[in-house]
């Protein structure tokens, strides 16, 4: 019996280099368990409307195989779209091959996304207040509202770009953050008239999002947050894989690993924080509840979904914060704090879906 075919749509970085080739070579290994084929390829490498160029893992050559070949019918898509054209390129692919089973749809920029969300009310108590930016002024109204903010990027990824200001008196502002290329940006105090000449170097623009902050600072200075994974199974149904904690790195403003940040189980950042284990079990419960609600109602929202990876933080009172949702998430952050089984079953649970998504198709033409 041939086995079933699932297609990876990647993308290139620099022309050659394909994005997540090490995780695409161990989906292709837990596909071969499966009776599944794991298929890569990006829009760049269709040759007609029925042939494509894909590159499937040869386990005895030890290498990538391309091969010209049909299409899979069903497509996981790992696309991140850091250029406008990539994104244009794979709107254009999904346009074009509309009639094949798509894991999951592409969700919206940071501004949109809040704005969708803060459509339901049981969702919008866990959104940070949320403005586009249009001026200086209107920067500094926020920051005198809220007495800490965070520019950021509406399309932007992993911590890049980002500004974290806050109001340490009358007249003192501290401004820090990262560049487009995550290096961190030194400290600078100023006033609000040096603060007002600095951000007009930035050149900021209706790009970037203004969000009200979160004192998400560690006893060391540091920052933390969580990232938790929920992820569909092999039923169809929303399930949490996993949540583990991140801690940035010292005058880092985030604490994503890309960006140097570290990795520490759930349970260990809890604790450190809070000293009575029922209000640690609230808290997990609650970040569970509202991962489903969130992953329903944005399914609701955009069409099928696979899986999301929601960024958490948690104030000093407990209450929880949905500071951002990513639709294309990494899982390594479960292998760093030795959670082999959880970042096992977070590399299956796509092919087990992808399993079902074919199966209830094949009912339907029954």
């Amino acid at each position: 019996m041939s086995p079933q075919r699932l297609g990876i749509l990647a993308i290139y970085l620099n022309n050659t280099r394909l994005e997540e080739l090490t995780y695409f070579q161990r989906l292709s290994k837990e596909g071969k368990k499966l009776g599944i084929q794991v298929e890569v390829f990006t829009p760049e490498d269709v040759e007609s409307d029925n042939a494509v160029r894909t590159l499937t893992y040869d386990f005895e050559l030890r290498k990538w195989i391309r091969k010209r070949t049909s299409f899979p019918p069903v497509i996981y898509d790992r696309c991140r779209y850091k250029a406008a054209a990539n994104y244009q390129m794979l709107k254009a692919f999904r346009n074009r091959f509309s009639k094949l089973i798509y894991l999951s749809r592409p969700l919206a920029n940071k501004w949109y996304m809040h704005e969708t969300l803060s459509e339901n009310e049981d969702i919008r108590r866990y959104l940070p207040a949320t403005i586009r930016y249009n001026s200086t002024q209107q920067l500094l109204k926020a920051l005198k509202t809220h007495k800490l903010i965070y520019v950021k990027p509406k399309n932007g990824t992993g911590g890049r770009g980002i500004l974290r200001i806050e109001q340490l008196g009358d007249d003192l502002y501290l401004l820090q953050g990262r560049d487009q290329h995550r290096t961190i940006i030194a400290p600078y105090r100023a006033t609000e008239r040096q603060l007002k000449v600095k951000l007009h170097t930035l050149k900021l623009s209706p790009d970037y999002v203004i969000q009200q902050g979160i004192n998400l600072k560690l006893k060391d200075g540091r920052v933390h947050d969580y990232r938790l994974l929920i992820q569909k199974n092999g039923l169809g149904e929303w399930e949490v894989t996993g949540c583990a904690g991140r801690i940035g790195p010292h005058r880092s403003i985030t604490s994503n690993l890309h960006g140097g940040g570290s990795a520490v189980t759930q349970d260990r950042l809890l604790a450190a924080r809070f000293s009575s284990p029922q209000k640690i079990e609230d808290i997990k419960k609650e970040m569970t509840s509202f991962a489903i609600l969130l992953a329903d109602y944005l399914e609701s929202k955009f069409g099928k979904l696979c899986e999301l990876g929601m960024d958490i933080a948690v104030d000093p009172e407990g209450a929880i914060w949905l500071i951002e949702v990513n639709p294309k998430p990494s899982r390594e952050i479960f292998r760093k704090i030795g959670q082999h089984a959880t970042y096992q079953k977070a590399i299956t649970r796509p092919l087990e879906y992808a399993v079902w998504m074919q199966n209830q198709k094949k009912k339907t033409e029954d």
